[in-house]
C-alpha cells in the first residue's frame, strides 16, 4: 500500500481514474486493429502512467509497485474494454468525456498526494497538470492518434482551472467537506462543455501555426 494514511476516498478516486483511462486507451487502440495483448499494453501503460510520472517527479515510491491491486484493476478494465469496444466506441465523444473524467480524478488525487508529502501548493497545481495529461499522451502515441495536448481544444486549462479551485477551497475551507468532488465536477464539466460545444481559446489567444501564417 501507499506509504501515507490516505483515506478511503483517495482509493477510490485512484481505482475509478486508473479503470476509466485503461478503458480509453483501450477505445483508442481499438480502430487500429490491435490484438488483445497489444490493446492491454496500451490501456495499462495510459492507467498508471501518469502517476508513475508523478511519483518519479516526487521522488516518493511509485504507486503501483507495493500494490498489485492498480495493476489488477488496470488489466480488467482492459480486457473487459476490449470485448465491449463496440457498444462503449458510440463515437469519438465517448472517448473524450471518459478521458475528461479521468483527468478530473487523477488531477484531485495527485493533488493530494503532493501536500500529503509536504510539497507546496504550486507544486501540487503542477502535479495535477502532469499526472492528468501524461496518461492521455501517452495512449495517444501509442495509438498514432492526434494529441489532445496539441489541438487547440481547451484540455490542460481545466485541469488548472480545477486545482487552482481545490487548493483555494483546502486552504480557506478546509474543514468543509466535498470540495475534491466539486474540484473533480469542475474539471469534468468544463471539459465536457468544451468537447459538446467545441469550446476554444479566442483567436487572439492562439499562436499562428504554419498552415495560418
Amino acid at each position: 500500500m501507499d506509504v501515507l494514511p490516505f483515506s478511503t476516498w483517495y482509493y477510490i478516486m485512484g481505482i475509478i481514474g486508473i479503470a476509466v483511462f485503461s478503458i480509453t486507451g483501450v477505445l483508442a487502440g481499438a480502430k487500429r486493429g490491435m490484438d488483445l495483448f497489444g490493446i492491454v499494453i496500451i490501456g495499462v501503460i495510459t492507467a498508471l502512467g501518469g502517476g508513475t510520472l508523478r511519483d518519479l517527479i516526487l521522488d516518493v515510491p511509485v504507486f503501483w509497485i507495493n500494490n498489485n491491486l492498480y495493476i489488477a484493476i488496470a488489466l480488467s478494465a482492459a480486457i473487459v474494454a476490449f470485448f465491449l469496444a463496440k457498444p462503449l466506441w458510440c463515437s469519438y465523444r465517448a472517448l473524450l468525456i471518459l478521458d475528461g473524467l479521468g483527468v478530473a480524478l487523477f488531477n484531485v488525487q495527485a493533488i493530494d498526494k503532493t501536500l500529503a508529502y509536504g510539497f507546496s501548493p504550486v507544486v501540487a497545481v503542477i502535479m495535477g497538470i502532469i499526472t492528468g495529461i501524461t496518461g492521455g499522451i501517452i495512449r495517444d502515441l501509442l495509438a498514432g492518434n492526434p494529441n489532445l495536448i496539441l489541438k487547440q481544444e481547451l484540455y490542460a486549462t481545466p485541469i488548472l482551472i480545477g486545482g487552482v479551485f481545490y487548493i483555494i477551497w483546502l486552504t480557506y475551507l478546509p474543514d468543509v467537506p466535498f470540495g475534491s468532488l466539486l474540484a473533480i465536477l469542475i474539471v469534468f464539466l468544463i471539459r465536457f462543455a468544451a468537447i459538446k460545444w467545441d469550446l476554444r481559446y479566442p483567436h487572439w489567444l492562439l499562436f499562428p501555426g504554419k498552415d495560418d501564417s
